[in-house]
C-alpha cells in the first residue's frame, strides 16, 4: 500500500474543443500595466466576488496581483488565514464589504447572495485607471466610470440563477413553500440584475469554451478563452505509478464523487483515494466500501505526491474549467473525466488523438465511470506520463500572463473607441 494512499492528512485544495479557443487578435503585445505618455503606470482595481477558500478563483486573483501589480483587491467577504496572505498576497490590501462584519459570517455567506448586487455596488472604484473583475457571481456588476476601462475574466455566470437553479432548489429541498417561493423569488431579481449588468465590461473573457457557450446563450455576448494558470514547474512529474486512483475536490453535490465512490464500490479490487472535504463528507464516508479511503485536506505538497503517484484521476462532475485536472495532467498523471464542461479544453481523449492523456465518458452515471476505468485499464499503455505532462504546458502561468497582457490591451482600446 502507497504511502499516499495511508495519508490522512489535510489539504486545502484549491482547487476534442482545445483548438476552438479563440486567439486574442492583436498586432503587437502589451504589458499588462500599461504606462501613459506622461510616464504614469495605471492604478488597477481588482475586483473578486469572495475569498472564502484558496482555491481555483483564488489562484487567479494571485497571478492577476502579479500581472498588475496593485495592492488593491476589494471582495465581499475575506476569510482567507494569514499564512495564505503572506503566501500569496503579500502587500496586498483586501478591501471587503459592510457584511463581512456580521457575527460568524464565513458559516452563512452564502445565503446572502440576494443582497450581494447591492453589496457589490458600494465599492468605490472610481479613483482607478482601470477595473479588472475576476467573476463567477458578482464583482462583474461594479460600478465605474464611462471612461474607466473594464476587463471582466468569467470564471462561470452565475449557476444557481441560471441553467443550474433546479437543481441547486433540489439539493436545498426548496420546493414551493414559503421558502421556496422566497428564494425563487430572489433569483429571478437576480437574474434581472445579472443580465443588465452583463453589457459593462469593455471585453469579457471566458476560463474554457464551456462558459464561453455559456456566456453567448445567457449574455448574448461573444467572450475569448483565456485558460487559467497553472504552476507546471510546481508539480512534481511521476513516470511510474502506484495501483491506487484518486478523485479531489470540494466535496460539494456538484462534483458527483458519489458516482465515483459507487462505482469503486462495484470494483473491489481497485482502491480510491478521496482528497477533499465538504458539506457531502459524512454522507460520502457512509456510502464508500472498504477499498474507499478519504484523507480529508492535504497539505500542498502531499497532495502534489498523491495525485502524481496515481494510476489515474477520476472526475465525474461538470467543472468550468477545472485547474485540479490541469494539475494532474502536469503530475503525468491520466484523466478519466466527465466529458462535459472544461475537461474537453484540457483532455486529449482517447481514440479520438495521436497521444492521448485520458478518457471521457459521456453521462453521469455509475455504470459509465465504471466503463470508463475498465476502458482506461484495457489501453492505458496508450496514455503516457510523457504525454500528460506535455499537454499541461498549454496552461502555464507564463502563457495566462501573456494573454491577459494582450486582453487588457483591447479593453483600453475599446473603452477608448468608446469615447470617440
Amino acid at each position: 500500500m502507497s504511502q499516499a494512499f495511508q495519508t490522512e492528512r489535510f489539504f486545502r485544495i484549491n482547487p476534442s474543443a482545445r483548438s476552438r479557443a479563440k486567439p486574442i487578435d492583436v498586432t503587437q503585445r502589451a504589458d499588462a500595466n500599461q504606462t501613459d505618455r506622461a510616464g504614469r503606470t495605471d492604478r488597477v482595481a481588482l475586483v473578486h466576488d469572495w475569498c472564502p477558500h484558496f482555491r481555483g478563483g483564488e489562484r487567479v486573483l494571485a497571478e492577476f496581483c502579479k500581472l498588475f501589480d496593485t495592492p488593491d483587491v476589494f471582495t465581499l467577504f475575506d476569510f482567507l488565514d494569514d499564512e495564505t496572505k503572506r503566501r500569496h498576497f503579500d502587500g496586498i490590501r483586501f478591501e471587503t464589504s459592510v457584511a463581512n462584519r456580521l457575527p460568524r459570517v464565513e458559516r452563512y455567506y452564502r445565503a446572502l447572495f440576494f443582497a450581494c448586487p447591492f453589496l457589490i455596488e458600494q465599492f468605490d472604484v472610481t479613483g482607478y485607471d482601470a477595473v479588472v473583475s475576476s467573476s463567477a457571481a458578482f464583482s462583474r456588476g461594479v460600478l465605474t466610470r464611462p471612461d474607466q476601462p473594464h476587463l471582466c475574466y468569467v470564471h462561470s455566470p452565475i449557476r444557481y440563477a441560471w441553467d443550474e437553479q433546479f437543481s441547486y432548489l433540489a439539493q436545498g429541498k426548496l420546493g414551493y413553500g414559503p421558502k421556496g417561493l422566497l428564494f425563487r423569488h430572489f433569483l429571478h431579481k437576480l437574474r434581472t440584475w445579472d443580465a443588465r449588468t452583463a453589457h459593462g465590461p469593455d471585453l469579457m473573457l471566458a476560463n474554457s469554451n464551456y462558459v464561453r457557450a455559456r456566456i453567448r446563450r445567457i449574455y448574448g455576448r461573444d467572450a475569448t478563452v483565456v485558460f487559467p494558470p497553472v504552476e507546471i514547474d510546481t508539480m512534481r512529474f511521476q513516470a511510474e505509478k502506484d495501483d491506487y486512483y484518486i478523485t479531489a475536490s470540494f466535496l460539494a453535490p456538484y462534483k458527483r464523487t458519489d458516482l465515483v465512490i459507487r462505482a469503486f464500490n462495484e470494483m473491489p479490487e481497485r482502491r480510491l483515494l478521496v482528497v477533499g472535504e465538504g458539506q457531502q463528507s459524512k454522507h460520502l464516508r457512509a456510502l464508500a466500501g472498504p477499498n474507499v479511503r478519504f484523507t480529508g485536506f492535504l497539505p500542498r505538497q502531499d497532495y502534489i505526491d498523491a495525485v502524481a503517484e496515481a494510476r489515474a484521476l477520476v472526475f465525474a462532475g461538470c467543472e468550468d474549467f477545472g485547474i485540479a485536472l490541469a494539475e494532474a495532467q502536469a503530475c503525468g498523471t491520466p484523466l478519466i473525466a466527465f466529458g462535459r464542461g472544461g475537461a474537453r479544453d484540457i483532455v486529449h481523449p482517447l481514440g479520438d488523438a495521436d497521444r492521448p492523456t485520458g478518457v471521457l465518458f459521456d453521462t453521469q452515471t455509475v455504470d459509465a465511470v465504471r466503463a470508463a476505468v475498465e476502458l482506461f485499464e484495457k489501453s492505458r499503455d496508450e496514455i503516457t506520463p510523457a504525454a500528460c505532462r506535455q499537454n499541461a504546458l498549454r496552461f502555464s502561468v507564463e502563457r495566462f500572463h501573456r494573454e491577459m497582457a494582450d486582453a487588457f490591451a483591447i479593453a483600453r482600446r475599446k473603452n477608448a473607441e468608446a469615447q470617440l
